[in-house]
């Protein structure tokens, strides 16, 4: 998932603007952020593979082309609300004929792993939950997802690699069955200092995670309640 610039919105307005301002560019982030939890949405609407992959990759497509962009304002609430908005009217109005073209070919410059966001999708059929609170899962999933690539990112950046790799379990599983001191026997560490290690790790990754949610919050929500709200789409 690409990372969003730090800055509330700036990359959905800057998505909006004219070609020349870096729509393109814009564009491309949202896609990478957003592509899957659509897909996993229209998905379930019960939309086939092959179908909810090329409507996916259309309705982004047309986010410039049809002007989708050019009424969204940080006032308005949150961006995901507006997404799900906008592609259930794509959906309603513009299926027949999306699906009677070729699609996609905008999105050259973005490739989307449709088998691995498949894969994803089966793995999680079975549930109960509508269309609605599956798009918000999959938005949680994501978020979560995006912070952990740039935690790995920094770790390796400073050649902690592989602290991160042995230690990432705790975020991810929790405690698990692997003890301090096992950790530290297999990094070189002393239990203390993992334990110390592993306070950062989550510290860092809740920050991590707190950016990401905010990204496409209007000024002044309310972060934590946000994250609360993206753990309970997760244990719904």
């Amino acid at each position: 998932m690409a990372r969003f610039e730090s800055t509330h919105w700036s990359v959905v307005l800057a998505a909006a603007s004219p070609p020349a301002g870096g729509a393109s560019v814009a564009l491309e982030r949202l896609c990478a952020a957003y592509w899957y939890p659509l897909y996993a949405y229209i998905r379930s609407r019960g939309v086939g593979p092959e179908d909810a992959r090329d409507l996916t990759q259309e309705f982004f497509a047309r986010l410039i082309e049809k002007g989708f962009l050019k009424d969204v304002r940080p006032e308005k609430g949150k961006f995901r609300t507006f997404l799900l908005a906008a592609v259930n009217h794509f959906l309603s109005n513009e299926w027949d004929r999306a699906k009677a073209q070729k699609r996609g070919g905008h999105l050259k410059f973005l490739p989307l792993d449709f088998a691995q966001a498949e894969e994803r999708h089966v793995r999680g059929a079975g549930h109960t939950l509508t269309p609605e609170a599956f798009f918000e899962r999959a938005w949680a999933m994501a978020a979560l997802d995006a912070a952990l690539v740039r935690l790995r990112n920094e770790y390796a950046a400073t050649g902690k690699e592989k602290q991160f790799e042995r230690l990432k379990g705790v975020l991810v599983r929790g405690e698990g069955g692997v003890s301090y001191r096992d950790l530290g026997e297999d990094l070189g560490m002393s239990e203390g200092a993992v334990k110390v290690s592993v306070y950062r790790l989550r510290r860092r990754y809740r920050d991590l995670l707190l950016e990401e949610i905010s990204q496409t919050l209007a000024e002044g929500e309310n972060m934590e309640e946000e994250l609360r709200h993206l753990m309970a789409a997760l244990s719904a």
